[in-house]
């Protein structure tokens, strides 16, 4: 049996009790337990460390950090402990939470989405030098748009921060950003009747289908040499209640992937003629740092010339530390995020942990 060690942790341990506690987006208790669970692993190791609670009872978040001075500027490290769910567990060879070890690899969901991420984390805080500015903010909620994030962001932007690491699942390759999410509810609206005169209404969920057969060549996307082309998905359709009634409302909930903010692309389903209404669900901007940033160049990993295909804390983040640089780099697999049979690997886990190790020992603020 493979068993990883760093910061004085049992990395293999801790990777496997995360993976096998359900933490999945919006169950705000389980995350919150498990962010306590975290906080009592590294005081065990580092007491020293300074612990803000989040009081928000929907989306929890913990920071904890060295006790230097707050001025000093800090090394974030960013983390989620949400997941995904498993909506089909059949499909998986293995129990989604069952944390199995076989061939080098943890086996579950969240093994590399991203609770490999957080242990690497939790080991390089747990050496650190009292006196070296390092924090780590655990967050609730980013499946589902970042919220954990937005709740802790005041306290964030309290504090001086000189640059951000967020472990997402990289493949321990930095990545520079990654493009922002618009996520909106688009509703129409119809006159309800009898199904076998369906001429005396008027049938919402037809114009919620011309409405979609349009707009995959009239929105108004943007194209950026970093970020590349924005994207949609409509993600969710939703619409009538039985076959024999002509349905008066239908609703789409689309995904976006931006390149700029959502002014533009938000307008364009508001003008629609089809539409009665539109929610703003997920409003984040993208993410870019320079490649020729000092300390990015500083980093011993390579750097991908190309973004992050899914977005991260880092969108909310960005807002807050003021124009500090932002990676995406840690342990896992980007490929099985999301997927059947996810897994870590427990050498990447290990050289993230070392790597971070090295960067907080380099930090001085």
């Amino acid at each position: 049996m493979t068993t990883a060690t760093g910061g004085g942790l049992d990395l293999t341990a801790l990777v496997r009790e995360l993976v096998g506690r359900t933490t999945v987006s919006g169950d705000a208790a389980a995350q919150r337990d498990t962010l306590g669970a975290l906080t009592e692993v590294l005081r065990e190791r580092a007491p020293h460390l300074d612990v803000t609670e989040g009081r928000d009872p929907d989306h929890p978040w913990t920071l904890l950090r060295t006790p230097t001075d707050p001025g000093r500027r800090q090394l974030l490290l960013a983390c989620h402990v949400d997941t995904v769910p498993v909506p089909d567990p059949g499909a998986w060879s293995r129990d989604p939470f069952g944390a199995e070890l076989d061939g080098g690899r943890v086996w579950g969901r969240g093994g590399s989405d991203m609770k490999a991420g957080v242990v690497a984390s939790a080991a390089a805080l747990a050496t650190a030098d009292p006196r070296t500015p390092v924090a780590l903010l655990l967050t609730s909620d980013e499946e589902i748009g970042s919220k954990g994030a937005e709740a802790a962001a005041a306290a964030v932007a309290e504090q001086s921060v000189g640059a951000v690491i967020v472990p997402e699942a990289t493949g321990n390759q930095v990545v520079l950003g990654h493009k922002g999410a618009l996520w909106l509810a688009v509703r129409t609206a119809g006159r309800a009747a009898h199904g076998s005169t369906p001429e005396r209404g008027h049938n919402a969920v037809l114009d919620l289908a011309t409405l979609l057969g349009r707009a995959g060549g009239a929105l108004p996307f943007r194209t950026d040499p970093f970020l590349g082309t924005e994207t949609w998905n409509p993600g969710v359709v939703a619409g009538g209640t039985v076959p024999n009634v002509v349905p008066d409302r239908a609703e789409v909930v689309v995904d976006m992937r931006t390149v700029a903010d959502g002014d533009e692309l938000l307008t364009w389903w508001r003008s629609q003629p089809e539409v009665a209404d539109v929610d703003v669900r997920v409003d984040l901007p993208p993410v870019g740092t320079p490649a020729d940033d000092p300390w990015v160049t500083s980093l011993a990993a390579p750097v991908l010339p190309t973004p992050a295909t899914y977005f991260t804390d880092a969108s909310v983040l960005g807002q807050v530390v003021g124009g500090a640089p932002i990676v995406v780099w840690g342990p896992g697999t980007p490929a099985v995020m999301h997927a059947v049979d996810e897994y870590v690997e427990l050498a990447e886990l290990e050289q993230a942990a070392a790597a971070f190790t090295d960067v907080v020992t380099a930090w001085r603020g």
